[in-house]
Protein backbone atom coordinates (compact mmCIF):
# COMPACT_ATOMS: atom_id res chain seq x y z
CA UNK A 1 0.00 0.00 0.00
CA UNK A 2 1.09 3.19 -1.08
CA UNK A 3 1.74 6.46 1.53
CA UNK A 4 -1.06 9.04 1.44
CA UNK A 5 0.77 12.28 0.72
CA UNK A 6 -1.18 15.49 2.26
CA UNK A 7 -3.09 17.26 -0.77
CA UNK A 8 -1.68 20.55 -2.15
CA UNK A 9 -3.32 22.64 -4.62
CA UNK A 10 -0.57 22.83 -7.94
CA UNK A 11 1.18 26.32 -6.69
CA UNK A 12 2.12 24.94 -3.58
CA UNK A 13 3.51 21.72 -5.01
CA UNK A 14 5.59 23.03 -7.41
CA UNK A 15 7.01 25.68 -4.99
CA UNK A 16 7.54 22.63 -2.37
CA UNK A 17 9.51 20.91 -5.17
CA UNK A 18 11.64 24.10 -5.96
CA UNK A 19 12.47 24.21 -2.29
CA UNK A 20 13.58 20.47 -2.35
CA UNK A 21 15.62 21.03 -5.49
CA UNK A 22 17.22 24.01 -3.52
CA UNK A 23 18.39 21.88 -1.52
CA UNK A 24 18.83 18.87 -3.67
CA UNK A 25 20.63 20.91 -6.22
CA UNK A 26 24.16 20.64 -3.36
CA UNK A 27 24.59 17.39 -4.07
CA UNK A 28 26.35 18.30 -7.47
CA UNK A 29 29.20 19.38 -4.99
CA UNK A 30 30.25 15.38 -4.86
CA UNK A 31 30.75 15.56 -8.93
CA UNK A 32 31.26 19.40 -10.29
CA UNK A 33 34.07 21.54 -8.24
CA UNK A 34 31.73 24.07 -6.28
CA UNK A 35 28.89 22.43 -7.41
CA UNK A 36 27.45 22.16 -3.87
CA UNK A 37 26.90 26.51 -3.80
CA UNK A 38 26.32 27.00 -7.65
CA UNK A 39 23.33 24.17 -7.50
CA UNK A 40 21.25 25.68 -4.98
CA UNK A 41 22.53 29.51 -6.29
CA UNK A 42 21.37 28.55 -9.65
CA UNK A 43 17.68 27.36 -8.88
CA UNK A 44 17.44 30.06 -5.73
CA UNK A 45 18.42 32.81 -8.45
CA UNK A 46 16.04 31.57 -10.82
CA UNK A 47 12.68 31.31 -8.74
CA UNK A 48 13.27 33.24 -5.51
CA UNK A 49 11.25 36.54 -6.99
CA UNK A 50 8.23 34.55 -8.00
CA UNK A 51 8.27 31.66 -5.49
CA UNK A 52 8.61 33.03 -1.89
CA UNK A 53 9.04 29.82 0.21
CA UNK A 54 11.78 28.99 -2.63
CA UNK A 55 13.66 32.25 -1.65
CA UNK A 56 13.66 31.10 1.86
CA UNK A 57 15.06 27.43 1.58
CA UNK A 58 17.41 28.81 -1.15
CA UNK A 59 19.10 31.08 1.32
CA UNK A 60 18.98 28.46 3.94
CA UNK A 61 20.74 26.24 1.46
CA UNK A 62 23.54 28.73 0.35
CA UNK A 63 24.06 29.15 3.41
CA UNK A 64 24.63 25.78 4.69
CA UNK A 65 26.70 25.10 1.50
CA UNK A 66 28.96 28.36 2.17
CA UNK A 67 29.44 27.15 5.86
CA UNK A 68 30.17 23.25 4.89
CA UNK A 69 32.79 25.05 1.85
CA UNK A 70 34.43 26.89 5.09
CA UNK A 71 34.49 23.43 7.05
CA UNK A 72 35.83 21.68 4.06
CA UNK A 73 39.30 24.17 3.17
CA UNK A 74 39.37 24.06 7.05
CA UNK A 75 39.45 20.47 7.07
CA UNK A 76 41.51 20.25 4.11
CA UNK A 77 44.24 22.38 5.56
CA UNK A 78 44.49 20.45 8.63
CA UNK A 79 44.76 17.54 6.36
CA UNK A 80 48.81 18.37 6.84
CA UNK A 81 48.56 17.85 10.40
CA UNK A 82 46.85 14.60 10.21
CA UNK A 83 43.33 15.78 11.66
CA UNK A 84 41.66 16.66 8.84
CA UNK A 85 41.96 13.00 7.60
CA UNK A 86 39.47 12.35 10.43
CA UNK A 87 37.30 15.64 9.67
CA UNK A 88 36.64 15.33 5.91
CA UNK A 89 34.45 12.37 5.90
CA UNK A 90 33.00 13.73 9.16
CA UNK A 91 32.09 16.83 7.03
CA UNK A 92 31.06 15.00 4.04
CA UNK A 93 28.73 13.05 6.08
CA UNK A 94 27.25 15.50 7.83
CA UNK A 95 26.36 17.49 4.91
CA UNK A 96 24.92 14.56 3.22
CA UNK A 97 22.88 13.59 5.84
CA UNK A 98 21.68 17.37 6.56
CA UNK A 99 20.75 18.09 2.63
CA UNK A 100 18.73 14.67 2.69
CA UNK A 101 17.01 15.89 5.56
CA UNK A 102 16.24 19.44 4.43
CA UNK A 103 14.86 17.96 1.24
CA UNK A 104 12.35 15.29 2.47
CA UNK A 105 11.22 18.51 5.06
CA UNK A 106 11.19 21.34 1.88
CA UNK A 107 8.87 18.45 0.19
CA UNK A 108 6.53 17.99 3.01
CA UNK A 109 6.42 22.08 3.07
CA UNK A 110 8.09 21.90 6.35
CA UNK A 111 10.51 24.88 7.71
CA UNK A 112 14.14 23.55 8.15
CA UNK A 113 16.93 25.20 9.87
CA UNK A 114 20.77 23.77 9.71
CA UNK A 115 22.58 23.49 12.50
CA UNK A 116 25.84 25.03 13.27
CA UNK A 117 24.98 27.24 9.95
CA UNK A 118 26.45 30.81 8.97
CA UNK A 119 23.80 33.31 8.11
CA UNK A 120 25.59 34.80 4.88
CA UNK A 121 22.60 36.12 3.05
Amino acid sequence: MEPVLPENNNKQGDENTMAMLCHLSALAGFIVPLGAVLGPLIVWLVKKDEMPIVDRHGRDSLNFQLTMLIAYVVSFILVFVVIGVILLPIVALFSLIMVVIASIKAYEGKEFSYPLSIKFL
